[in-house]
């Protein structure tokens, strides 16, 4: 662990079919990717910005940040990511790669410190984070992805549905029967995983439940899952930043 170098990059789109602009909202004084980038700058030293747009390359470098123009054609993250990473100078020192979404200004600092302390395993190709889930509406949220992992603590399927099933239970009742995770959308791949993966053509469970994380256990990939207590405050509306605003005062 002691040789191991990461990197963060920030993917950062502009044109969210949801919420337009959205890394370039103010929060309290400074724009969301600002603050993404400044809490990620807490732990690592090397963070980049990952855009397809102008207006974003400028606002990161009015605070002092690094950006690297991308490709407006990626239909996720990691693609982003992967080309942004292979464009930067000296890439060949890190030895791994920390994606923070671009919508996760309050991510806490600890979290991407362990994110890299799981990739840091010699067994572990692609790290991410997991927290227990509580509610039942949790449970059945489609938008809040569940995972199952094995006794090493590496994923082993992800879903929109709740997973396992219980055959004898009343579904209000099952997230009191067992522990179930949903997945925490943020990720460190090893540097030369990240090239491989996506050269890897999409499957037909990835298509089905549209994760693309599905595609690298399908390929074989390893994912280490670390639990975590935090579950960040993320925008991806204009009514979750009016919500966080008012959460704030």
């Amino acid at each position: 662990m002691k040789n191991m170098k990461a990197i963060v990059i920030i993917p950062a789109r502009y044109g969210s079919t949801r919420f337009p602009g959205k890394p370039l909202v103010k929060i309290k004084g400074k724009t969301m990717i600002q603050r993404v980038y400044e809490q990620a700058k807490q732990v690592i030293d090397d963070v980049w910005v990952a855009t397809d747009d102008l207006r974003i390359e400028s606002a990161v470098a009015k605070f002092g940040g690094q950006s690297v123009m991308t490709s407006s054609k990626h239909v996720s993250g990691t693609d982003r990511i992967a080309e942004a990473f292979s464009s930067i100078e000296n890439n060949e020192d890190f030895s791994i790669v920390i994606n923070i979404q671009g919508d996760e200004p309050f991510i806490e600092p600890s979290q991407i410190e362990q994110l890299f302390k799981l990739c840091s395993d010699p067994k572990a190709q692609i790290a991410t984070l997991i927290k227990k889930i509580t509610t039942v509406d949790d449970l059945f949220n489609p938008n809040k992805p569940k995972v199952i992992r094995d006794v090493f603590d590496n994923a082993i399927y992800f879903s929109r549905s709740p997973i396992p099933f219980f055959r004898d239970l009343e579904k209000a009742q099952w997230y009191k029967a067992h522990t179930f995770y949903k997945h925490i959308g943020v990720y460190a791949y090893k540097s030369d995983v990240l090239k491989e993966i996506t050269n890897l053509i999409p499957t037909e469970l990835e298509k089905a439940e549209s994760l693309e994380q599905l595609r690298w256990i399908e390929n074989r990939y390893t994912i280490k899952t670390g639990i975590t207590k935090y579950e960040n405050l993320s925008v991806d509306t204009e009514d979750d930043l009016n919500e966080i605003l008012q959460k704030m005062k």
